[in-house]
């Protein structure tokens, strides 16, 4: 596997990972890459951008918190970054919540040990579940964070689907 862009891509070392990422790819078979960039890029058009990434080649992830009546929920969802989570309709509904919308950034952060902007689907809470858009699958090599702002992971779109909690929904994303 090939990382995308002009990125110096190499296997993944638990320096250029968070600790719960770290985790999480010790126990994933897929292979994964990692590239190191300026923090400052970390947002997904200024990456795509600079290291000529096509935006349907990256993918977001993003922490929803559900809520119904006082019981609170979370889940993460993966979308390429051509397109955004249908938060108000599929996600609220796969998690039986009457309100969803992403969670505030300090709860995202605490919750899963990654900074914002690095947020990734590797080493998330076990519990919570992981919304995969089935458009991401299609993907040869999907670049996502890696939990720092200072680095991506590269990966075959298609192993998402093989990680703890992973549900392939299809139409996640509009």
């Amino acid at each position: 596997m090939n990382g995308p862009g002009d990125l110096p891509w190499g296997p993944a070392r638990d320096d250029l990972v968070a600790p719960p990422v770290a985790s999480g790819l010790r126990g994933w078979p897929a292979p994964v890459l990692a590239a190191p960039i300026d923090p400052g890029l970390a947002d997904t058009a200024a990456f795509c951008d600079r290291y000529r990434v096509e935006l349907a080649d990256s993918a977001n992830c993003v922490v929803i918190a559900g809520r119904r009546g006082d019981a609170l929920t979370y889940a993460a969802c993966v979308v390429l970054a051509t397109t955004r989570a249908d938060v108000n309709t599929v996600v609220r509904k796969r998690l039986g919540a009457r309100r969803a919308s992403f969670a505030p950034m300090q709860d995202a952060v605490t919750l899963t040990g990654m900074e914002f902007g690095g947020i990734t689907p590797v080493g998330l809470p076990a519990q919570w579940p992981l919304l995969v858009d089935a458009a991401v699958l299609a993907r040869e090599v999907v670049v996502i964070g890696s939990g720092l702002r200072r680095s991506k992971l590269a990966v075959c779109g298609a192993d998402l689907a093989t990680l703890p909690s992973a549900e392939v929904i299809e139409a996640l994303a509009r």
